[in-house]
């Protein structure tokens, strides 16, 4: 019984009803309105309800739909990215870069991930990594070893990539997105022409390159005690927030002059290889 009551078809029935007496009636008591003209106004007011409802009836039907593909696409793009984290640990180096591609088109098209895959992409460069360039001082006879160094210098290059992909580019609007690589071992970081919001990259080593030509650094910058064998490019660099390069060591000349700081940087026992130069405001 209480369902009934409850019922909005019902409700819209006795509406309709009510509306087609109400207008017939009221109609009827003028003169000239004939008996079928009432009737039938009437009738065509009490349709408009049903018609209304009808209308109510169907929308509700779409978003209850679109409710539901949104659950099914949340539910696949989970069970996604829970495989390619999975995958990310196979032996096989062709089947770690797709799990990671796997993750950047996932990020591309589900905005909500995001960060998480950065966060992803971020923890696989901080594994322990030996390479013959970075490591020259290890024993390298085994072909094998050094193969398979190799490989997995280029399984990290692809995540290199993708983080540059996934960034947003300077100057647009939209959420924040920060990269936590301390302690990670990098070898080809180009962030040409992207926002980027914390940055955090104390105790890093870059083998090749960190290129943060054209980059918006919206967030903090952190580059304490890491090492920079390569190039440092910071031209047109843009840093809003606090930036520490203290105990940095980068052994390529490198040129701060042409980035912008909004706040002096620190460079306490930084050291920078000749013919580098400082920002203006250090003199």
């Amino acid at each position: 019984m209480r369902r009934l009551v409850k019922s909005p078809l019902l409700w819209t029935l006795l509406s309709s009803v009510v509306v087609l007496v109400g207008v017939t009636a009221w109609l009827l008591t003028d003169r000239a309105t004939s008996r079928g003209d009432a009737l039938k106004t009437g009738a065509l007011a009490g349709g408009a309800i049903a018609a209304l409802y009808g209308l109510w009836l169907n929308d509700r039907r779409r978003r209850t739909e679109e409710d539901r593909h949104e659950i099914e696409r949340s539910r696949i793009s989970d069970e996604r990215f829970a495989k390619s984290i999975e995958l990310l640990g196979n032996e096989a180096d062709q089947v770690r870069i797709g799990a990671m591609h796997s993750l950047a088109g996932l990020a591309r098209t589900r905005p909500e991930y995001r960060q998480t895959v950065l966060d992803v992409l971020c923890a696989y460069l901080r594994r322990p990594f030996e390479h013959p360039s970075f490591d020259p001082d290890l024993d390298w006879d085994d072909k094998e070893k050094r193969a398979a160094a190799e490989r997995e210098r280029l399984v990290r290059r692809a995540a290199e990539r993708l983080i540059r992909d996934i960034l947003p580019h300077a100057g647009t609007t939209g959420p924040t997105l920060s990269l936590n690589l301390s302690d990670a071992r990098l070898d080809k970081l180009g962030l040409l022409g992207r926002r980027i919001g914390w940055f955090g990259a104390d105790r890093c080593e870059v083998l090749s390159y960190l290129d943060l030509t054209d980059a918006q650094l919206s967030g903090k910058f952190l580059l304490e005690n890491a090492t920079i064998r390569g190039r440092f490019e910071v031209t047109r660099a843009r840093f809003e927030r606090k930036v520490s390069l203290d105990g940095l060591v980068v052994e390529a000349p490198v040129d701060l002059s042409v980035a912008t700081f909004e706040e002096a940087p620190s460079l306490e026992d930084a050291k920078f290889a000749e013919g580098s130069a400082l920002p203006a405001s250090e003199g």
